[in-house]
């Protein structure tokens, strides 16, 4: 499982990072990023995904 944030598309609401602050945190640039093992945390990598307001993350 790979997980990506599209920078382009993130709008550094921080959703992701209360949802799964495993995998994603907001950056010294404010917006998102995939930082953990995101396997570990499927379900909620998912539903982070799923939440995004703007679609901005990528799983595969």
């Amino acid at each position: 499982m790979k997980v990506f944030v599209k920078k382009e598309d993130c709008i550094g609401c921080g959703m992701c990072a209360d949802v799964c602050p495993e995998v994603f945190e907001i950056g010294s640039d404010g917006y998102s990023d995939a930082t953990g093992e995101p396997s570990a945390h499927y379900d909620k990598v998912m539903e982070a995904a799923e939440i995004c307001p703007v679609n901005a993350i990528e799983v595969q």
